[in-house]
């Protein structure tokens, strides 16, 4: 396998990896209101640097800009959003608009204009909601959501626009992380961490499961009710609802999160006794006396750890595996290398199971799936982006 360019635990125990601030729109139109968010997420940056952590990305998620899905629609959003992307790109701030409505619109329509869309800006996220509370498991969104994956596979090089969306099932509104974020209601914010690193220092004394979810427990607390104490006097001065934090401790390519469940089990990630290890951290999160919103589940980001492309090397863990893994509170597949030439009615069937998932447990989860052109199942995909690592392109069955 390439060389990766860091460590796998080499970086600080916590990091803030996202300020997500909400706010509904009154149309496309009227982006300039925005302003006043990237006013609030830099006062907010300096703060949270003041404490010295460091803060990765600020973000505005809004509610779903885009309803209608027929041509003349579409097109008179692209330019809206073409010049939304140029005004929080020059705050280097991220956007996501939302679940995209697919109604009105066939398929193919929609995914040519999501590629037109990820070619034309750098700085805009969305979804398609594929199952929600109110409406179960949509087949149709499954297939469009397929469709649009396959279309951004060639959008841009290596297969990263796909990096931008994702097929969201059951996620509520303010969620901090992206692709899947969205906002409703009055203008709020959440946080969003990079602590995979506090796993495996909590992990590095455990004896058995039950003593690794108490000490994890303790953990998340000590650290983060600094956190909230802060977030709940930014939100008192600046009138502005605080959601919560997404706790689900998302690594980095010098944080693995495999590092810290292969600390407790003592076994590689894929082994037996990998699920236990998983449960018992979305236990820890679930028990903490930490107000949270979003996913906080546990994220397992195939292109994004370096340990979890290690392991999938070595044929370790499947996408079914992966699968298993959010049945205990994760988050779903999450940046997964596939095949360059996987058919769209196979992303579908994928999309699916997620979507199937989550309707049975009741929990948010989501599909950001990688077909990267050009390769096959067990080659090695290479990546230029810093947040990516090079990894096996993992096969389907």
């Amino acid at each position: 396998m390439a060389q990766n360019r860091v460590g796998p635990n080499a970086g600080p125990p916590l990091r803030i990896r996202t300020i997500t601030t909400g706010r509904e729109l009154s149309s496309l139109q009227e982006v300039g209101v925005l302003e006043e968010d990237l006013a609030f997420l830099s006062a907010a940056r300096d703060d949270f640097l003041d404490t010295g952590l460091e803060v990765q990305t600020v973000r505005i998620a809004t509610q779903p800009l885009v309803g209608a899905a027929d041509h003349h629609s579409l097109a008179r959003a692209l330019t809206a959003l073409e010049r939304l992307d140029s005004l929080v790109a020059e705050s280097s701030a991220l956007v996501a608009i939302g679940p995209l409505g697919h109604e009105g619109g066939t398929a193919g329509t929609i995914a040519d204009w999501a590629a037109e869309l990820m070619q034309t800006t750098s700085s805009l996220s969305f979804s398609i909601s594929v199952a929600s509370p109110e409406g179960g498991i949509d087949p149709r969104a499954q297939r469009v959501a397929a469709r649009v994956m396959s279309a951004l596979a060639s959008a841009l090089e290596g297969g990263e626009a796909n990096f931008r969306f994702a097929a969201a099932a059951n996620i509520p509104a303010g969620t901090p992380f992206f692709p899947v974020a969205f906002h409703a209601g009055e203008p709020a914010f959440s946080i969003g961490l990079e602590s995979a690193r506090l796993v495996e220092l909590s992990f590095s004394s455990a004896t058995d499961p039950q003593a690794a979810r108490s000490r994890l427990r303790e953990v998340f607390e000590e650290q983060l009710q600094p956190l909230v104490a802060l977030a709940s006097a930014l939100a008192r001065k600046h009138s502005r609802r605080f959601l919560g934090i997404d706790m689900s401790p998302a690594p980095g390519l010098d944080a693995s999160i495999a590092t810290g469940i292969e600390r407790l089990t003592g076994l590689p990630f894929g082994s037996p006794s990998t699920l236990e290890a998983c449960a018992t951290i979305t236990g820890a999160i679930s028990e903490a006396s930490i107000p949270r919103c979003g996913y906080s589940g546990l994220m397992l980001p195939v292109l994004e750890d370096v340990r979890l492309a290690q392991r999938a090397a070595e044929g370790r863990f499947s996408l079914n595996d992966l699968l298993l893994y959010s049945a205990v509170c994760g988050t779903g597949l999450d940046v997964v290398p596939l095949p360059g030439d996987i058919q769209p009615d196979t992303l579908a069937a994928i999309i699916g199971d997620v979507a199937a998932l989550s309707h049975r447990l009741r929990k948010p989860l989501a599909a950001r799936l990688l077909p990267i052109p050009g390769k096959a199942a067990g080659e090695i995909a290479k990546f230029d982006n810093p947040y990516l690592t090079d990894a096996m392109v993992m096969g389907v069955l």
